[in-house]
């Protein structure tokens, strides 16, 4: 219980510095906060495809629904608690070993469990599903991985199973591959660069400095 409780506080801490003002801006307006941006469209992950599949409900998409979510302390509690609950509930395995496709809530499983079960869960507590993506990224050692997108209206939130914390996706030091789509949850985007989406938004700021 104690380390469930300062994960949590260790992520609130960090979302606060992230909203506190810098030099008279937030750090939302200098694009700290900035959300993932969607690049060209890319192939799906094969497994991804076979888990639709498997799965079809867990892939359909709400035209009517919202991409964010607003970030109220009770979302991301919600957020915290299944971060925390799924990372506790199934027993990590290699994927030499979790070879079995993407499964839901499994005993056992690897990354690709953890998240579809995370935005399972998620989607099952009331957030909208256009607001929960999954997304590939590699470590800083080059291994593949899944995790779990929350799109907020105070930034994108990453679930991942290799952490407690929940944190901005510009404090993890995963290099982003690809997403899945916003509006349509069989489809996926390259991921645009972090660096390439920041210096756009210098750009905007400086030019409304002037």
């Amino acid at each position: 219980m104690a380390r469930s409780a300062s994960a949590i506080s260790l992520s609130s801490i960090v979302l606060l510095i992230l909203l506190a003002p810098a030099q008279g801006r937030s750090l939302i307006e200098t694009g700290a906060m900035m959300p993932i941006s969607e690049a060209s469209p890319t192939l799906s992950p094969f497994q991804h495809v076979r888990f639709c599949l498997r799965y079809p409900a867990d892939c359909k998409s709400d035209p009517t629904e919202t991409t964010t979510v607003e970030l109220t302390a009770e979302t991301l509690e919600t957020i915290h608690r299944v971060n925390r609950d799924v990372n506790a509930s199934i027993m990590p395995l290699g994927r030499t070993t979790a070879d079995g496709g993407w499964t839901i809530s499994p005993a056992s499983g690897d990354c690709n469990d953890y998240a579809v079960t995370k935005r399972h869960e998620l989607v099952r507590s009331g957030l909208p599903a256009k607001a929960a993506r999954l997304a590939v990224v590699k470590t800083t050692s080059g291994i593949g991985h899944l995790v779990l997108v929350v799109s907020t209206n105070k930034g994108d939130l990453v679930l991942d199973n290799l952490s407690e914390t929940v944190l901005p996706w510009q404090l993890t030091k995963y290099h982003w591959v690809k997403i899945q789509s916003a509006s349509d949850a069989r489809f996926w985007f390259e991921v645009k660069p972090r660096a390439l989406v920041l210096s756009q938004v210098d750009r905007k700021i400086g030019s409304a400095d002037r």
